[in-house]
């Protein structure tokens, strides 16, 4: 099978249900975007200071695939075969949180992205997680979306900065706070 079907040629891309949408679409913008986010927390479960996260990360990853094909389904169509999104994903993102929590000390400042490059990439995850939730956000207003998925958005931008807390804590650099001048 050729990855190319130059069906989308002229700008329009086919919903699990079968309706063909332009690529601009708001839905074909949000699932977009969470393959973004996966591609971020990829590069985040790559990197040798997070070995071992390298499970909940891949977990993490396995949702937002899940939240795409969801985003991706035709409304209407629900009963296409796809993953289910369940209270009990957004219970490990609470307890991860939790525990990496557990060793941190309190934050009294906003937090600038920075220290280390691993950090960073938490921050840049962190805000495309953001932009995502946004972007879904935006199609709830249009469409039904299930609330479920801008929970565990919101619950994994959480996870996100505290990740990048807890890793500037293991790799031993400063967490720069904002001071602002006045």
């Amino acid at each position: 099978m050729k990855i190319y079907t130059k069906t989308g040629d002229q700008g329009t891309t086919s919903l699990l249900g079968g309706r063909r949408v332009l690529k601009s679409n708001l839905r074909i913008e949000s699932y977009g975007t969470v393959d973004e986010l996966n591609s971020y927390i990829g590069l985040l479960r790559d990197q040798e200071v997070n070995q071992k996260r390298e499970a909940v990360l891949k977990e993490i990853q396995d949702r937002l695939f899940t939240i795409g094909a969801t985003l991706a389904t035709e409304p209407g169509k629900e009963h296409v075969k796809r993953p289910d999104l369940l209270e009990g994903d957004l219970e490990l993102l609470e307890q991860e949180i939790d525990a990496m929590e557990d060793g941190l000390p309190m934050l009294k400042n906003f937090v600038l992205p920075g220290g280390h490059q691993v950090v960073s990439f938490c921050h840049i995850a962190r805000t495309v997680c953001r932009r995502t939730e946004r972007c879904v956000i935006s199609l709830m207003e249009e469409e039904h979306v299930d609330e479920l998925i801008v929970k565990y958005l919101n619950r994994l931008s959480d996870y996100l900065f505290v990740l990048g807390r807890k890793i500037t804590q293991e790799l031993g650099v400063d967490e720069v706070t904002w001071k602002p001048r006045n």
